[in-house]
């Protein structure tokens, strides 16, 4: 029961502990971890957790001290996942998959203290699975299925002082493995199905067991007979009614001070002997029984044997506690009624505990203070929370003057008046959280000067008057937040010499009347509406806070508009909305600044923010797409950045901050390798530092020179080969089809089909059919191919063009100047002259029907004139001797294919 009370309390001092500020390791951007480390210490903590992780990572800082790898997918501990992590003392794998562990995967983990593995897979633990870890002190293996614990699997624990194996599979006989570790205090089996717990099957000599928890099981018989447990203190048991007690002798028990029993149905005879058999008995718990008249005799049982001081009744379904229950136990100090049906208690009820020190009656239904606690002058602890208590009168704690901590959160309470505490004179704890307050009477008018935590959070203030906490000088934390804002008159918080902490829902006129308060140090502001600087008070709202380090605002809606020296003094910020660079300069010592879900788009005010000393920055779910490299640099003492949840945009633009991730060794960038890309779409879904840098650190403004350079040249040189080259270059394409055509025709080896192709203009067909074909054909005996007679109909033009070049010995042009203009007639001579260069063989012959000067012929013809010079048989120049003309045609056509000089042929010898 007191550690609930502890617990307790510690939660109002929640806030407190959140502002502990942990040191950011100058460490680099793991891909799915982050590295902290408390202030002024040599811990290192590594969080992995909840990172969809399906094994341990291979980033883990060698100087790791602790290690969450909790709720991933891991499936399997392999040997060398925890290789060099030989400082490691914290290891947390609780919420995965994992099934089994490699022999030795723990071997460089000699200083490990803890290891957690609860919600896995296990169902064994096998030999050497644990190997290693001789300084192992706690191991929890909780919710798994494991059913069997191998002889050996725990031999090497030597350390190992506690055991949580709750929600598991095991039987009586696995016990007895880990029983037999010399050094084990701590045991707990509940919700397994162990069936008996008897030391004449355990095989153990001597034990320094202190706590065995078994709730929860089948247990039907608990029997020790041997004095194997000297040192045993608590246990705790559960199970079916008939259980079977069997300690001969109390000294086998002269250690154990607390007994557990959980729905239990045991006889008194039974309950008899467990109490003879404890004699050091101190604190019994009798929670959950089915038969309340056999509870009540119990009670009355152990209120009879004076040893026992402290008894939980809970969860009993008590509805009401009459004056005869506990009138037996005078000797008790604590006494939990909690989570019952409790409507009311007799006046009397309580009237024999008068050492009585802690009473729990939370989480039951009572709608008054009960008047049987006025009698209870020695009570220091009292708790009423969650309740249904409306109203408080100046009776209801009467004579409580050693009362230390008072809860009455979660009730319905209105009105507090100052004379409901007048004897509460030890007082250092009230919580009256979650009520529906609305103001304070005389609050604290009354002398309540050692009161160091009050909460009045989630209440309905209308209004802080002056003078309200005046006389309560120790208090050190106060809690004032509400869901609507209410007025602090001035001096409201006067007196509170000592405060350390204060939460508080402003009201935006009197918003900056923070004084009479030198020693706080944390400030946390609840804004629900538009908060502007005092119009009444001209100096900085923190002016009087000369100890103030921290301040959180909370803002839920509405716009600040802030003097330049609104934050002025202070150290830590976090949770700040419309920033200002100016707002920074009065602070150069601030360390921690939190700017998250601010809707921020860019960082650039941070420049001229003056933030030299700025250790840690959190950015998380705001709207920036950029980060420019110029803020990271005006930022130099920076050790921690978080920016999680940003709409990064993955180019160029932000090449320069993914370089700096990757590389600097000073500023950790928590879950960098988790950063999404936003932008641009083709890029959705992938990860910000996958973006490849290097494909950005090309000189823009050179490739565009190079690229117009490029341009111009090749608009240059395509105008210059229009103008100058185009025929050639017309040439060329067709001596390339020629080429094309000719390969085709070596390989087939098809013999020729004419003597020669006969290639004219239609202007001169008249020419060649009244002179060349009746000579040639008729006189001579040559096989002609004529296109208008010889082409195959449907064939393209160009194959019937290249089929007959190819077709024929020889190649006749009859050349005019209508010859020259024709497209189709220069294709032929193209055709022909290609084969004549490819082939190396005289298969070209030229008739020129007209004297037509060199410089007017076509680049092929004047290249076919350097080439074969005397070709040329000139029509003209026959004048009327046509005979000899055609004799010598009739010798070019006999003409071998090879190459010739004979003078034979005449034509145009100009050079």
């Amino acid at each position: 029961m007191q550690w609930k009370l502890k617990v307790r309390s510690q939660g109002l001092l929640f806030f407190l502990l959140s502002l502990l500020q942990f040191n950011p390791l100058l460490a680099y951007s793991l891909k799915s971890c982050t590295v902290t480390s408390p202030d002024n210490t040599t811990e290192v903590w590594v969080g992995c957790s909840d990172q969809g992780l399906a094994a341990v990572p291979d980033d883990v800082p060698r100087n790791a001290t602790s290690l969450d790898l909790s709720s991933n997918h891991i499936v399997m501990i392999n040997s060398g996942d925890f290789n060099s992590l030989s400082k490691l003392r914290y290891l947390h794998m609780k919420t995965n998959w994992i099934s089994g562990v490699d022999d030795g995967a723990f071997g460089d983990l000699s200083e490990l203290l803890e290891l957690e593995m609860d919600k896995n897979n296990f169902t064994k633990l096998s030999d050497n699975m644990f190997h290693g870890l001789w300084k192992l002190t706690i191991l929890s293996l909780e919710e798994n299925q494991i059913t069997h614990v191998s002889p050996r699997a725990l031999q090497s624990l030597i350390s190992l002082k506690t055991v949580r194996l709750n929600y598991n599979q095991l039987q009586t006989v696995e016990i007895r493995t880990i029983l037999q570790l010399p050094n084990l205090q701590e045991l707990f089996l509940e919700f397994n199905i162990l069936t008996s717990f008897q030391t004449n099957n355990l095989q153990v000599n001597t034990s320094n067991l202190r706590t065995l928890s078994i709730g929860h099981n089948y247990i039907q018989r608990f029997s020790i007979t041997t004095d194997i447990f000297p040192h045993l203190q608590s246990v705790h048991l559960s199970g079916p009614s008939g259980l079977k007690w069997d300690v001969p002798n109390s000294t086998f028990l002269r250690s154990l001070t607390v007994l557990d029993l959980h729905m239990v149905d045991v006889s008194c005879d039974t309950f008899v002997r467990m109490l003879q058999s404890t004699e050091s008995l101190q604190t019994l718990a009798l929670t959950a029984m089915t038969n309340r008249r056999v509870l009540a005799a119990l009670v009355g049982i152990s209120c009879r044997n004076r040893v026992v001081t402290s008894l939980d009744l809970s969860e009993n379904g008590f509805v009401t506690i009459a004056d005869t229950l506990l009138r037996s136990c005078s000797q008790l100090t604590e006494l939990d009624l909690s989570f019952n049906d409790l409507q009311d208690m007799s006046d009397l009820a309580l009237t024999s505990l008068k050492q009585l020190r802690c009473l729990e009656l939370n989480n039951n239904y009572l709608k008054t203070v009960p008047r049987a606690i006025r009698g209870l002058s020695t009570l220091e602890i009292f708790n009423l929370s969650f309740n249904f208590i409306s109203e408080l009168t100046c009776s209801d704690f009467l004579n409580l003057t050693r009362l230390t901590e008072l809860h009455l959160d979660q009730n319905r309470i209105s009105v507090v008046d100052g004379c409901v505490f007048q004897d509460l004179k030890n007082l250092r704890v009230l919580n009256i959280s979650g009520n529906a307050v609305r103001k304070l009477v005389d609050f604290f008018k009354v002398n309540s000067k050692k009161l160091e935590v009050l909460d009045l959070s989630g209440n309905f203030l209308i209004v802080l008057k002056q003078g309200d906490f005046r006389n309560l000088p120790s208090l050190r934390y106060l809690d004032l937040q509400s869901g609507k804002y209410y007025p602090a008159n001035n001096g409201a918080f006067e007196g509170l010499n000592g405060l350390k902490t204060l939460i508080v829902t402003p009201f935006m006129h009197n918003v900056m009347n923070f004084t009479g308060m030198p020693q706080l140090e944390n400030l946390k502001l609840l804004v629900t509406f538009s908060l502007k600087s005092s119009y009444d008070n001209p100096e900085p709202p923190f002016t009087h806070l000369p100890s103030l380090k921290n301040l959180i605002i909370e803002k839920y809606d509405g716009q600040y508009d802030m003097s330049a020296d609104f934050l002025k003094g202070l150290k830590c910020l976090e949770n700040f909305r419309d920033v200002k660079a100016e707002l920074f300069q009065p602070i150069p010592n601030l360390q921690a600044l939190d700017l998250s879900n601010n809707k921020l788009r860019s960082l650039d005010f941070l420049i001229w923010a003056n933030l030299s000393a700025l250790r840690q920055l959190t950015l998380r779910h705001n709207e920036l797409t950029v980060i420019n490299e110029t803020v990271l640099q005006s930022l130099p003492a920076l050790t921690y950045l978080d920016l999680f949840g940003n709409p990064f945009s993955c180019d160029c633009s932000n090449a320069g901050f993914i370089q700096w991730v990757i590389s600097n060794n000073q500023t950790q960038v928590v879950n960098a390798h988790q950063y999404d890309c936003a932008f641009p779409l083709s890029k959705k879904g992938t990860k910000l530092l996958d973006f490849d840098v290097q494909s950005c650190w090309m000189d823009v403004s050179f490739l565009c020179f190079i690229s117009s350079t490029c341009l111009v040249v090749l608009t240059l040189l395509s105008s210059f080969i229009y103008h100058f080259l185009r025929w050639q270059l017309a040439y060329g394409f067709y001596l390339f089809l020629a080429f094309l055509y000719d390969s085709r025709k070596k390989k087939k080896g098809t013999p020729h089909q004419f003597d020669a192709f006969v290639s004219y203009n239609v202007h001169d067909e008249a020419w060649v059919y009244r002179e060349m074909l009746p000579v040639l054909e008729e006189e001579q005996g040559w096989r002609l191919c004529l296109h208008h007679r010889d082409f195959q109909p449907g064939k393209p033009i160009m194959e019937n063009i290249t089929d007959a070049i190819y077709g024929s010995r020889k190649t006749i042009c009859v050349i005019s100047r209508h010859y020259l203009q024709s497209e189709w007639c220069s294709r032929e001579i193209q055709m022909a002259s290609f084969r004549l260069f490819d082939e190396h063989k005289d298969v070209l012959i030229l008739l020129f029907l007209e004297e037509i000067p060199t410089q007017q012929l076509s680049p092929y013809y004047r290249m076919r004139k350097t080439v074969k010079r005397r070709t040329y048989l000139s029509w003209p120049q026959a004048g009327q001797h046509t005979g000899v003309f055609w004799q010598n045609v009739r010798r070019a056509l006999e003409t071998g294919d090879g190459p010739t000089d004979n003078n034979l042929l005449t034509g145009p010898a100009d050079s």
